[in-house]
Formats: structure tokens, sequence, C-alpha cells
């Protein structure tokens, strides 16, 4: 599993990264985690606002920090 987080470095991308890390953990899946910081990468995912999260080129959410709970819901 690819979990990308698309962001410029802001705190909420941070955040998200975060939140993503913390639920990769706690629900034991194998999933790797990529930052995208590069703004045309971001833009080629269709995605106009960050952060956005990213699961095997699925768009989860964008414009906003997903709650670990949101997250692990989207990784079984």
């Amino acid at each position: 599993m690819r979990i990308e987080v698309l962001g410029t470095g802001c705190p909420k991308c941070k955040a998200a990264v975060a939140n993503a890390q913390k639920a990769v953990a706690e629900s034991g899946v194998q999933a790797e985690i990529v930052k995208i910081e590069n703004l045309m990468d971001i833009a080629a995912r269709g995605v106009m606002m960050t952060p956005a999260l990213v699961i095997d080129g699925d768009v989860k959410v964008v414009g906003k920090v997903p709650t670990v709970d949101e997250i692990k819901k989207w990784l079984v």
C-alpha cells in the first residue's frame, strides 16, 4: 500500500503525515508513506488544496488534516 501526503510542509501538512504514520502503526498494515511537496506533482494528482491524502492513487481527502481514525478506516 502506498500513502501519499501532499503538501508544502506547512504545520497542517506535517500533522497529516504524523496522523498517517500513527494510523499505519496502530492498524498494523504494511504501507509506504511518501511526502509529496512539489507543487507540479501535487497538481498532477488533481489536487488544488493541501494537505491532501492519497492511498494507492485514490484521493481520500483534500484541504484538511484527516484524523487517525479516518485514515485507519481507509486502510482496510
